[in-house]
C-alpha cells in the first residue's frame, strides 16, 4: 500500500521471520509510513510467542513511546487488573497495537505530547506488522480493543458498540505469502483509556472484564 508518498509496512516485513523477536528487529526499520518521524521508537508487541489470546489496541502512549513495551501507562494498568478479574494468564496473552509509533500532538501552551489518533492511511500502512504477528502468534481469539483496533481488521466501517462482546469470525484476507489464513473469532472492546476517561468508570470497567470473559470462554 502507497499513501502520501510512503510505502507501506510491505516493504519491511521479512517475507520469512523465525520469530517474534526477529519481527520486532524488523520493524525497528519500518518507514512505512511517516509516524516513525517524531516517535521515540518502534513499539512492537510482547507476550507469549505462541499466546492463544492476542490483544490489540489502538497506538503505543507516551509512556510506552519512551519505555519501548506496549501498555505500559495508566491504560495498561486498567487492562492487566481486568485480565486478572476474567481469568486470563499473563502468559496466556500477547498484547499489541494496530499501529505500532505513536502519534501525538504538542500540548498547546505546555510541553506534554497528547495522544493524536493515528489515520485510517497509517493504519492500513502498518496493517502488514500486525498481520506478520497473528501468523507468528497463531492465537485462536483476538479481542480488538477500541475502533481503530476493529478497523485494522474489519475496515474502515467498523463501530465498537453494536458488536462489542460478540464471537465475530474473521479470516485474514491479505494473508502473506500466499498463505490460507485460518479463521479465528474476533471479540470487539473498548479501549481500557476508555474506562479512564469514562463519566462511570465502573461500569465501564465491568463492560470491559465482561468482553474479556467472552474471550477467556473461547480458549
Amino acid at each position: 500500500m502507497r499513501a502520501r508518498g510512503y510505502p507501506g509496512a510491505d516493504l519491511f516485513v521479512p517475507e520469512e521471520a523465525p520469530s517474534i523477536a526477529a519481527l520486532a528487529i524488523a520493524a525497528r526499520g519500518c518507514r512505512g509510513c511517516d509516524l516513525f518521524e517524531r516517535s521515540t521508537q518502534v513499539v512492537f508487541g510482547a507476550g507469549g510467542a505462541q499466546a492463544p489470546l492476542m490483544l490489540i489496541g489502538e497506538q503505543p502512549g507516551d509512556a510506552e513511546d519512551k519505555q519501548g513495551q506496549p501498555f505500559v501507562g495508566p491504560a495498561g494498568q486498567v487492562l492487566d487488573r481486568a485480565l486478572g478479574e476474567a481469568g486470563i494468564s499473563a502468559e496466556a496473552a500477547y498484547i499489541t497495537n494496530a499501529v505500532k509509533h505513536f502519534r501525538w500532538r504538542p500540548e498547546p501552551g505546555g510541553t506534554r505530547r497528547l495522544h493524536q489518533r493515528p489515520d485510517t492511511w497509517q493504519v492500513r500502512a502498518c496493517k502488514p506488522w500486525l498481520l506478520a504477528e497473528i501468523e507468528q502468534v497463531n492465537p485462536r481469539v483476538l479481542v480488538t480493543m477500541g475502533a481503530t483496533a476493529g478497523q485494522a481488521l474489519f475496515g474502515s466501517s467498523f463501530r465498537v458498540g453494536p458488536r462489542r462482546g460478540q464471537a465475530l469470525p474473521w479470516r485474514a484476507r491479505e494473508a502473506r505469502q500466499g498463505a490460507v489464513s485460518a479463521e479465528r473469532r474476533v471479540v470487539p472492546t473498548i479501549h481500557p483509556s476508555a474506562v479512564l476517561r469514562a463519566d462511570d468508570r465502573d461500569a465501564a470497567y465491568g463492560e470491559l472484564v465482561s468482553d474479556l470473559e467472552v474471550a477467556a470462554g473461547l480458549l
